[in-house]
């Protein structure tokens, strides 16, 4: 179905030529999440070149888009995922930590490098039993990302909280990639919007 639509008009950044051309360093529509994460490392960090990157999660909607957007930024990448071994040795190593495996929690205080940038796109609904109950009487929940945010952000240089940090920016970066795909289709100079 992705690839039925005209991949001058996937504002989603899915289309496999979309993929292709992010994943060759051309100019292309990105998704919506890794670009929204990479204006947020850009705004901290101008220069990217030569730091070192961890991606957790390899999904085709944000890990590996993340890690081709980084690799375009001359960073160096490691991807891990659910078969890795030794992640917390990798994110000891990282200037920037990229979580999105939706694992809540998954990403502990000691495993971060102290002053490291550290994103979370991790979005999990947990029990929340301290709320109380909902009328019907379940159990009410919250939303908690795939880092420790109570103990990183005393490592970390900069995080980024969930909900209300990398949300937000997805839902910007939607908004940014249909002005681009509409200026694109009509001829019309584009804004400097993207990524460098």
């Amino acid at each position: 179905v992705i690839n039925a639509i005209n991949p001058l008009k996937d504002v989603d950044g899915f289309h496999v030529s979309n993929v292709g051309m992010v994943g060759t360093g051309q100019n292309a529509i990105a998704p919506c999440t890794p670009l929204g994460c990479m204006l947020m490392l850009q705004r901290l960090h101008p220069d990217l070149k030569g730091k070192t990157a961890l991606v957790i999660g390899h999904s085709n909607i944000v890990g590996k888009p993340m890690a081709r957007l980084l690799l375009n930024a001359d960073c160096t990448v490691i991807v891990a995922h659910k078969s890795s071994t030794n992640i917390p040795q990798l994110a000891r190593m990282a200037d920037i930590v990229i979580a999105a495996a939706g694992v809540p929690g998954l990403v502990k205080a000691d495993w971060i490098k102290p002053g490291a940038t550290v994103i979370d796109v991790g979005i999990n609904r947990i029990p929340a039993p301290e709320l109380g109950l909902q009328e019907d009487g379940s159990a009410r929940t919250r939303i908690v990302g795939d880092v420790d945010f109570a103990n990183v952000r005393h490592v970390a240089g900069a995080i980024t909280p969930v909900p209300g940090g990398v949300g937000p920016m997805t839902i910007a970066c939607l908004l940014v990639n249909t002005l681009l795909a509409f200026c694109h289709l009509h001829d019309i100079p584009a804004p400097g919007l993207q990524p460098d």
